[in-house]
């Protein structure tokens, strides 16, 4: 049921009544990182570094730190906690499973008030009913839900000021991912692509919820504008329909970009990846098949797309491109590099000129991958034929082809958890995992709000003692410079920060704080339930606090094979946990 509390309004009142006293402004989000006081942005900045300036909580602190609060979630919908919690003016804001959002007063860890999404019965999220968090902006809190609408909720009270259908969650469509705002538009992509959408990026005005554009991410569909209440064409995405897709499987390709995105305000680009090619049995869709396993650069004023990379084309593993792109800069020879940087799902690191998406380097960051040999000059996959799962019209009955063993499995070398950048180390931080899989390709056919597959698989371990690894990245050399290893696979995200510490949460339970430059294990603390939220820092009343929520679930307990007896006995929960030192 849609509802908001009126509980913890009079504590808001006394506690916090110049909250939000100020809007989240444009130059507010830009300035995200470099504002302690505060978390406005998913990614802590817009270009998601998830690096801190912080540096009251250190190397030799971090031991001190402490549990402050802790607040429950509430209710029986104790599923996936993938939330970022958001700060503003000591209110936090934090999503929940089933499209439920949290004002939270961020010194006491009382609840300010609550809003619960009311969802559908045929919502058909692919891989758990999560939300990974808000935006803001004004006045404003907004988040997508899971049959694909975006709502904005007033900050103060938690009551519905706009709320806009973005897709028809019947034919698929769900949202999960936060939402950016850029230039005073939010922008959010779908998820759907195991149903044969087709993925869109769209941007509406974060005031008032007005579209302003639509940018399909298949090749052949059209880009639009809206102006003084006018559709505008903005050109075909890629050219030609149908160019790198036969015949007309363009119509349902996929390709969504559920994950979200980063902005680079040095080259005014929004960067959105997009996730696989509908549907998994390639043998069906011969070509590249544009722009799904892709990074995507986009204009933020009209949503065309600058410039593409392709990190899988004509997927047949479900490798996903949607993981995070993150810019950062670096010196060769005493220039300066604007690069971007991902680890994606196919088991390969890559660094892009951000300015215009071509390739500088990328290399394995796990330690089995069986579909590629390597890269070529372009970054351009040099495939192993042998390891594509094979054509069901080659068997003798056309039901099934022939299985591979695949690493990494589709689950990816790195999923949807983001990775983070130190300003300091200049290292990146990546939770990987280490699995490879059976998969096999079936018959099937597009019908509309359906499951979309051709495929089978199961996931496998690849190493009795361990499948998620913490590695430290150097991007210039490709040399890991130290990893930290986890019996169960790792899903949560990554904080760094200038006190030299690195901090994640693992679905055992634990908060977990490593030296950034050596990989030591300084500090863990058990929450009760796994982590696969992402962990923030801030300052307030002079002092540092870490907060991150706690409730195991996510994509890797609904699969089965070895993966799922190593996490069947975790336990689901719903906390935000929130630490800070103890005053001296």
């Amino acid at each position: 049921m849609e509802s908001f509390t009126k509980a913890g309004l009079l504590v808001f009142a006394m506690t916090a009544s110049s909250a939000m006293a100020a809007g989240v402004t444009d130059k507010d989000l830009l300035n995200d990182q470099k504002t302690p006081g505060d978390v406005l942005t998913y990614g802590m900045g817009l270009k998601a570094q998830r690096y801190s300036d912080i540096d009251m909580l250190n190397k030799d602190t971090v031991k001190e730190l402490r549990p402050v609060w802790a607040f429950s979630l509430g209710g029986e919908k104790q599923r996936g906690q993938e939330s970022q919690p958001m700060i503003k003016d000591g209110v936090m804001y934090v999503t929940g499973s089933y499209s439920r959002v949290y004002a939270i007063d961020a010194h006491t860890g009382d609840e300010i008030w609550q809003y619960d999404a009311r969802l559908p019965d045929g919502i058909m999220p692919c891989c758990d009913v999560i939300n990974r968090g808000v935006a803001m902006y004004d006045d404003l809190v907004i988040f997508g839900t899971l049959d694909a609408k975006l709502v904005a909720l007033d900050a103060k009270t938690g009551k519905v000021r706009w709320k806009k259908k973005v897709e028809d969650y019947k034919g698929g469509y769900s949202i999960t991912a936060a939402p950016i705002v850029v230039k005073g538009k939010v922008i959010t992509g779908v998820s759907g692509g195991e149903f044969g959408i087709v993925g869109k990026v769209r941007a509406y005005d974060a005031k008032t919820g007005a579209l302003v554009w639509e940018r399909p991410t298949v090749e052949g569909h059209m880009g639009y504008m809206w102006k003084d209440g006018k559709k505008v064409e903005t050109g075909i995405s890629g050219g030609a329909p149908g160019k790198t897709w036969p015949a007309d499987l363009w119509q349902s390709g996929g390709a969504a970009p559920w994950l979200g995105g980063t902005y680079d305000p040095d080259t005014d680009l929004l960067f959105f990846g997009t996730g696989n090619p509908a549907p998994w049995n390639s043998h069906m869709r011969p070509g590249d098949n544009l722009f799904s396993s892709s990074r995507l650069a986009i204009d933020p004023d009209d949503g065309k797309i600058v410039w593409h990379f392709q990190t899988t084309p004509h997927d047949g593993w479900d490798y996903d491109g949607v993981n995070e792109l993150i810019a950062f800069d670096y010196k060769d020879k005493g220039k300066k590099v604007q690069a971007a940087a991902t680890a994606d799902r196919n088991g390969f690191f890559y660094v892009l000129d951000r300015t215009n998406g071509k390739f500088i380097r990328g290399f394995p960051f796990v330690d089995k991958i069986s579909w590629a040999s390597g890269l070529d000059e372009n970054g351009r996959p040099i495939f192993v034929p042998s390891n594509r799962p094979g054509n069901p019209t080659d068997s003798a009955a056309g039901k099934q082809g022939n299985t591979v063993v695949a690493a990494p499995s589709f689950l990816g070398g790195k999923n949807w958890m983001p990775m983070a950048y130190s300003q300091k180390t200049g290292l990146f931080y990546v939770p990987s995992n280490e699995w490879e899989m059976d998969i096999w390709n079936e018959p099937t056919a597009y019908k509309r709000g359906a499951a979309y597959l051709g495929a089978g698989f199961t996931i496998k371990t690849i190493n009795e003692d361990y499948v998620g690894v913490l590695r430290a990245i150097d991007p210039k050399t490709g040399k890991i410079v130290w990893e930290y290893q986890n019996y169960a696979p790792l899903w949560g995200g990554v904080l760094t920060t200038a006190g030299g510490l690195v901090f994640t949460g693992n679905p055992e339970g634990y908060l977990l704080a490593f030296d950034d430059k050596t990989g030591e294990l300084l500090y863990k603390f058990n929450t009760g339930s796994g982590i696969v939220g992402s962990p923030v820092t801030w300052t307030m009343d002079g002092e540092q606090y870490v907060s991150v929520l706690s409730g195991w679930g996510g994509a890797v307990p609904l699969w089965g094979g070895d993966v799922a007896k190593r996490v069947k006995n975790f336990n689901q929960g719903g906390t935000v946990w929130t630490f800070k030192l103890p005053k001296q």
